[in-house]
């Protein structure tokens, strides 16, 4: 949901509900949330009290989230943890816009390049992300990501702005300042037959892959990335180990 979503998943439950079970079907209640552009895992539950259980569970952090990713670069280190807070800014260009960004608690001096406090951003939220390099390959790379808080856009801000490696079709994240196109390396072009001028249609790569939730016991449901996903793999030559 939200401002010039015209598909709300929120508008599909009834009819999903009637589909599953019956035409009496009570519409699915909806657990958590995920952005628009992101695919993957979504829970739903047939009674309110379900709902409410789980959507406890996602509140206190207690559900296992593990997304793939392919993004441009390798992450360097190739695992680790990213843990800088989080805030949304207004970005001031020809066309002002909101984005979330970093507000990193230290930074360095430039007169002397000694580690300095910053005064704490009030707005700002912390974010920890956990990530591991699963295949690289075409100037991308594979990556396994586990946010351990659910900050707005967390994984796509840690990935282009913390570690360097924004997500594929991340057009949003790959600038600050403007609204434009993602730039891609030539050879990730080449690899996906795909010219410059027509970047602009590639979808965010960003998929919820697995969810694991402790209801008495642990429950874990899985979501095999959708078919343009794999296709990208495929052309990059990412292969998944064990995957």
């Amino acid at each position: 949901g939200g401002p010039g979503i015209k598909n709300c998943i929120a508008d599909v439950l009834p009819i999903l509900a009637k589909m599953l079970k019956n035409m009496k079907a009570e519409p699915l209640h909806l657990c958590h949330r995920l952005d628009k552009e992101t695919t993957g895992v979504m829970v739903l539950a047939w009674s309110k009290e379900a709902a409410e259980r789980i959507r406890l569970l996602f509140k206190t952090r207690q559900v296992e989230k593990t997304y793939w990713a392919i993004s441009l670069g390798d992450p360097d280190p190739t695992e680790g943890i990213v843990e800088i807070p989080i805030v949304e800014k207004e970005v001031q260009s020809h066309q002002s816009h909101y984005k979330m960004t970093l507000a990193p608690n230290y930074r360095l001096s430039p007169e002397d390049g000694k580690v300095v406090k910053i005064r704490k951003n009030r707005n700002a939220e912390s974010a920890v992300t956990r990530y591991r390099l699963l295949a690289s390959s075409s100037a991308c790379s594979l990556l396994e990501l586990q946010p351990i808080t659910g900050v707005k856009h967390q994984i796509r801000v840690h990935l282009a702005y913390g570690l360097g490696c924004p997500i594929l079709g991340d057009h949003k994240y790959s600038h600050w300042s403007k609204l434009a196109p993602q730039k891609l390396p030539e050879i990730t072009l080449k690899k996906l037959k795909l010219e410059q001028s027509k970047a602009r249609h590639l979808p965010l790569h960003l998929h919820a892959h697995r969810l694991s939730l402790p209801l008495g016991k642990q429950i874990d449901l899985i979501c095999n990335p959708p078919p343009f996903f794999q296709n990208t793999l495929k052309r990059l030559d990412l292969e998944i180990a064990n995957g």
